[in-house]
């Protein structure tokens, strides 16, 4: 039975739960500290102003919640093709969307609403930095029906939907070809687990500790850690005891939050062929489907390193048109743990052909020596200059600081080994990184604007820097010949202005 959209329609009645545990989790962020001192204080307060304190607390959240249900409606205005949603607690808002700006519409289903039985239904449009509706609570069927009515006039919009409604889809658009033609096995997740994103998994677990550290000292005051003793304790044993352990205990742990990672975010990751689009689902606790068409990717990225080319392993990143930075970022989609078969058919069913790499242009040496300058020059001055101040304290940053020379030597030495621009008929190519090398994959037609730039200096030795911009994000070549980057430009621009494509 078709529901009635041209009338105000309101989320699942069970979906308050949802919008309390929204609310909960919206105001945690912001009252958390209170709740540790509670947590940590909790001897010395009232027990009857306690629990009178947490039930005002859930009470007004409750509230809050029921009000959100209440004042939450949304319809369709067919005779001016819009989509028309009323939202608010106190002051109500409304927004107006025409259908046909609607750019994408995600149906997805987290953990919390898997259990309630709910579905959270997200709309975006072209040139918004953020999601324009976010419709939290409504049943599977309603789910399905509004999609289809926001994309009945747009054949080319990119759907997702939750892992519950796959099949459903299958059933529908697929046919024949709905059948999954690469399944990411648990060993290969393993495998992309242990050998990538050391670096940020690195950076995540420092700044956890260095918040953890400031807000144990906030809370039980700045004597409950006795620096001194810290000191002292590296100064004696920094050498024999302490580097190499927790060298190897950062080590052990960053593996472990990779493959942690992996398996909750990509469990059962399957690719399923359908008419001129794939079909990406994956997920442990927050399943997720995603249907790509290749007319709207903007961006292919291949990467793999040393070790993943011994394990014929690779991993795909995926961009397609977005708004701005932060969106770019949320919007990529990752297949982790394909081999260069699977690879190869997901390239043709993008591209239709495997893309080749053709003429190359390389980046001067002087690029190689303004990174050592950045990375290595300016570091090693400001450490020097401060020199006498910090060796009485810790003498063993004259050893840290050769090794961070050589390290970071290395790694723009590759970098620069590493960078190309491959140029064909059909395809650019950016080869880029150190140790994990990304080769990021554009069609000249999807090319919205191109910047290039030289410096008054570089006029002589003919170099240059160029941008390529696109709806999924910009591709940047520093310091290659800047004669052939401008031939290049004039064809990618005749290319785009003669060039009937619909990527949006």
């Amino acid at each position: 039975m078709r529901v009635d959209f041209s009338q105000p329609q309101r989320q699942s009645v069970v979906g308050v739960l949802v919008l309390f545990f929204d609310t909960v989790r919206h105001f945690g962020k912001a009252l958390w500290p209170i709740l540790v001192v509670w947590f940590f204080k909790f001897k010395e307060l009232n027990p009857l102003y306690l629990i009178v304190g947490v039930l005002s607390v859930f009470l007004i959240f409750g509230i809050i919640a029921y009000l959100k249900y209440l004042n939450f409606t949304f319809f369709l205005d067919k005779e001016n093709q819009e989509f028309v949603i009323t939202e608010g607690v106190l002051n109500k808002t409304k927004t107006t969307i025409q259908l046909n700006k609607i750019q994408q519409v995600t149906i997805r289903q987290s953990f919390v609403q898997k259990i309630i039985g709910v579905h959270a239904l997200d709309v975006d449009t072209a040139g918004a930095t953020k999601t324009e509706v976010a419709i939290k609570a409504i049943s599977h069927d309603l789910a399905l029906e509004l999609k289809a009515h926001l994309l009945e006039n747009e054949t080319n919009k990119t759907i997702v939907v939750s892992d519950e409604i796959h099949a459903e889809i299958q059933g529908n658009t697929i046919g024949k070809e709905g059948f999954p033609f690469i399944k990411i096995s648990f060993l290969s997740l393993l495998k992309v687990g242990i050998s990538t994103n050391y670096v940020k998994s690195f950076f995540i677990l420092l700044a956890f500790f260095f918040t953890l550290y400031d807000n144990i000292k906030r809370i039980f005051g700045e004597s409950s850690i006795d620096e001194s003793k810290i000191d002292s304790y590296f100064k004696t044993n920094v050498m024999t005891e302490v580097i190499p352990i927790a060298v190897l205990m950062l080590f052990l742990v960053i593996l472990a939050m990779n493959v942690i990672r992996m398996v909750f975010k990509y469990f059962d990751f399957r690719i399923t062929k359908q008419i001129g689009s794939l079909l990406l689902s994956f997920g442990l606790l927050n399943t997720k489907s995603t249907i790509i068409k290749p007319e709207k990717v903007q961006i292919v990225a291949v990467s793999s390193n040393y070790f993943q080319k011994k394990m014929n392993i690779l991993e795909m990143k995926i961009k397609q048109a977005t708004s701005g930075e932060r969106q770019e970022r949320k919007s990529v989609i990752e297949i982790p743990g394909c081999n260069e078969f699977e690879h190869n058919e997901i390239l043709k069913l993008l591209f239709n052909i495997i893309p080749e790499k053709g003429a190359v242009l390389k980046p001067n040496f002087r690029t190689l020596g303004f990174s050592i300058f950045l990375t290595i020059g300016l570091p090693l001055f400001v450490f020097y200059f401060l020199r006498d101040a910090v060796v009485l304290q810790f003498p063993t940053l004259d050893i840290l600081a050769a090794f961070y020379v050589v390290f970071v030597g290395v790694i723009q030495f590759f970098k620069y080994r590493n960078s190309r621009l491959f140029i064909n008929d059909h395809f650019v190519i950016k080869q880029s990184g150190a140790w994990d090398i990304s080769n990021e994959i554009i069609e000249p037609s999807k090319i919205q604007a191109i910047t290039t730039s030289q410096l008054f200096w570089h006029k002589n030795l003919n170099i240059g820097s160029i941008t390529l911009h696109t709806a999924g994000g910009n591709i940047t070549f520093q310091l290659g010949d800047y004669v052939k980057i401008k031939q290049y430009v004039n064809l990618w621009l005749y290319e785009i202005e003669t060039s009937d494509s619909n990527w949006m």
